[in-house]
């Protein structure tokens, strides 16, 4: 019994053994394929994830931004650039690790930098974050106020990181051109946008060891330096001075005539297609781009919650778009520029051809007769006649010559139908009738309204580059706003060339148009007298255009003009965009967007080198600069006064004159009496400017000179008709000024500017 129980005992245990022997095989056969499965995912099939891990454990990395590359205008003036700035992040694994004070370091940031302390205390429960961003691109005297905060208190857990910021130093000029960087560089609008790849630049970076905490690793010599490229610069067709000319005439038109939604304008090279000025007023300044201007926050008044948010974000979206290429317009009686040369080119008129207006005339396919502006008709009119007067009866029957395909074949050949191409981000397309509709035989109502500039849309820039051919000899070039690229070193590494796109008319016919339109500004009674600029010759075209389905008082009124007539180089293009009724001012190109025009010729020809050529009229009533006398003797200054044209009043009984008015390099008109002061003191009293609004140019001289006041002019030439008359004044009425300030008027012909289509 003892053996068999034995025997017993010894089975069961060696069942038992084997058993375990079977679980133990089993479950580390289970656990080697658990461990291999683990093996294979860390080293084969996630290597790469734990080696970047491991890495970044291992290491600490410092970006180093790249400095944005620099916008130029064509004079190499800088219009944008990057300076460096610095980024404040706080570790708040560092401040665990040191157990330094959060509540403290939050006061002091938040007093230095002028963020929240609630915000900065957020950051720090984020225990295991080493970077948070306090506050970024803060000025250099803000980042030595940190530093030395954190040296002073040899706080570890507050960092600095070099950075780069953009400015722009001509503040808002051509701010709808160059657009703005947001947060991260990176162009968002303008030629910061288009440009971006060119301008961005590529980061670079420092790599050194780090401990198992993340900080970095005393006594090692490991460190990876990856220097940043900076980016190339982009220089632009753009010239500043005449673009701060266009700006400033337009911003002044619209002042002057209560202008509701702005104005717009370019600038362009005619020969070339390079745009040498383009403008959106009321512009915005990049350099705080998300700003609005005042008169859009007026507009916000009253809106909360996401009725504010949605309306402040359409705000900035309207200050940041640059109108001349994105917004389409009915160009009006400026379009009546192409079916004048589209006829001469095809010898259907010429300039001995007559035309009678009567007032209307009818068109197949449309039930009431197209109407000239004067209801009661022109009469009989020479070619250049019915320009000058804008007269629709005349450009009807013209468009009715030419016929709707041929028409419509060169309105493709102009360039009317695609967009331009231009270097810029955003340009609009045109809106126009289908070739089908607008060939119908059995009615040509579309043709007849086409042939004066109604009933399609088109860009700023169609019209103005389409323009810039009918003045070049017939060439259509392409547009462009950025000459070359250069490198960090300044190498040109693209430059961009000018490019014709096709001949559309022949240089014959570009002279005879440019001839014609020359009557429209220095023809005397005509629409565009108002763009006259003496010294120079002018050619242009006036506009007014309803904007259809806006009420019947909202118009657009514009002028295009090229110079000099005879040897075009430059046109210009100034739109106006609802005038305010209430004012009183008869809405019209002629009056409104003519004188703008007119002025900026006369800024921008002397600049570029076009000298004035006057005649003996021009002679007798142009501006003349005051000179220097002080010093002289009485009888000297006196006969060096007159010899310019000016009439002398002499005050004391010196023998040297003590001081003058207007001062010295002053500019005022010929004829205006200097007053020398020989040892008597010089009044400083102050005056009151005079309302001088619809005065004639004798009438306004008159109350200035009553007031102890200067004048000078500017528009038409001064004469003593009863028909020019005073349509601005550069100083308010009313202001208060110092004796002997001048005061700029703005002259036009007030019975003629009114001849131009409105329907």
């Amino acid at each position: 019994m003892a053996a068999e129980k034995k025997k017993a005992e010894q089975k069961a245990n060696t069942q038992i053994l084997r058993r375990t022997l079977f679980l133990l095989v089993v479950c580390g056969i289970l656990a080697f394929i658990v461990m291999a499965a683990h093996l294979y995912k860390v080293q084969v099939r996630d290597h790469e994830y734990y080696e970047q891990k491991a890495i970044e454990q291992q290491l600490r990395q410092t970006t180093i931004s790249a400095s944005r590359g620099t916008i130029y205008d064509s004079n190499m003036k800088v219009l944008a650039m990057s300076a460096s700035v610095e980024t404040v992040y706080i570790s708040p694994a560092e401040l665990k690790m040191y157990k330094e004070n959060p509540e403290f370091i939050a006061k002091n940031l938040s007093e230095i930098l002028g963020v929240s302390y609630d915000d900065i205390m957020k950051k720090w429960q984020d225990t295991g974050s080493w970077y948070k961003t306090v506050a970024v691109k803060i000025e250099q005297d803000v980042a030595d106020r940190v530093r030395k905060f954190k040296n002073d208190n040899k706080i570890k857990s507050v960092h600095l990181e070099t950075d780069t910021k953009r400015y722009y130093p001509y503040s808002s000029l051509a701010s709808q051109v160059l657009g703005f960087v947001g947060t991260e560089n990176t162009g968002l609008e303008g030629i910061e946008s288009r440009y971006n790849d060119y301008l961005k630049g590529t980061s670079g970076k420092i790599v050194r060891a780090a401990t198992s905490n993340g900080t970095d690793m005393l006594f090692t010599k490991f460190e990876n330096y990856v220097d940043a490229k900076n980016g190339n610069s982009v220089v632009l067709t753009i010239d500043s001075n005449i673009q701060y000319y266009l700006e400033k005439h337009i911003e002044q038109a619209i002042k002057d005539y209560a202008i509701l939604n702005g104005g717009m304008g370019i600038v362009m090279n005619v020969k070339t297609g390079a745009v040498l000025g383009m403008a959106t007023l009321e512009n915005y300044n990049p350099n705080n781009y998300q700003e609005i201007s005042p008169k859009a926050k007026e507009k916000l008044a009253g809106k909360t919650g996401d009725d504010y948010l949605k309306a402040l974000s359409e705000a900035q979206i309207s200050q940041w778009r640059n109108r001349p290429i994105s917004d389409t317009y009915e160009p009006g009686s400026t379009f009546k520029i192409f079916t004048l040369a589209i006829a001469l080119e095809e010898g259907l008129v010429n300039e001995k051809s007559t035309f009678y207006c009567g007032g209307t005339v009818s068109v197949p396919g449309r039930d009431t007769p197209v109407h000239c502006w004067k209801s009661a008709g022109h009469g009989n009119q020479t070619l250049a006649e019915a320009v000058q007067h804008s007269c629709n009866v005349a450009f009807v029957n013209i468009g009715l010559k030419i016929g709707a395909k041929k028409f419509y074949d060169y309105m493709d050949a102009f360039g009317f139908f695609d967009r331009s191409g231009i270097d810029l981000y955003g340009e609009g397309r045109s809106l126009w009738w289908d070739r089908g509709i607008f060939e119908n035989p059995k009615n040509l109502s579309q043709l007849a309204a086409a042939s004066f500039g109604q009933t399609f849309n088109i860009t700023p820039l169609q019209l103005i580059s389409a323009v810039s051919s009918v003045a070049n000899g017939g060439k259509l070039m392409k547009p462009y706003v950025v000459s070359k690229i250069l490198d960090p070193a300044g190498n040109v590494i693209k430059a961009n060339e000018p490019k014709m796109e096709r001949q559309v008319i022949s240089q014959e016919t570009s002279k005879r148009v440019c001839a014609i339109l020359e009557t429209v500004v220095n023809g005397g009674e005509s629409t565009g007298a108002n763009a006259y600029v003496a010294g120079y010759r002018i050619a242009g075209k006036t506009a007014t255009s309803e904007k259809i389905g806006q009420g019947s008082n909202d118009y657009i009124v514009s002028f295009v003009g090229i110079a000099p007539a005879d040897d075009p180089q430059i046109a210009v293009l100034v739109i106006l965009d609802t005038p305010d009724p209430k004012t009183g001012i008869y809405i019209s190109g002629g009056i409104m967007a003519a004188p703008a025009v007119g002025k900026i010729f006369a800024d921008v020809l002397p600049y570029i080198g076009v000298e004035p050529v006057y005649s003996e009229k021009e002679l007798a009533t142009i501006n003349a600069t005051v000179p220097y006398v002080k010093n002289m003797s009485v009888d000297e200054a006196s006969k060096h006064l007159k010899d310019r044209g000016f009439d002398v009043r002499v005050v004391g009984s010196g023998a040297s004159v003590t001081d003058q008015i207007p001062a010295a390099n002053i500019t005022v008109i010929k004829g205006t009496q200097v007053i020398i002061y020989a040892g008597d003191a010089k009044p400083s009293s102050m005056v009151s400017v005079p309302n001088l609004y619809r005065k004639t140019y004798s009438q306004a001289k008159s109350a200035l000179e009553a007031a102890g006041l200067y004048m000078r002019t500017s528009g038409v030439a001064a004469s003593s008709s009863s028909t020019i008359v005073v349509s601005s004044q550069s100083v308010s009425s009313g202001s208060s000024v110092p004796l002997g300030t001048v005061v700029e008027v703005t002259l036009i012909q007030s019975d003629t500017s009114v001849m131009e289509t409105r329907g």
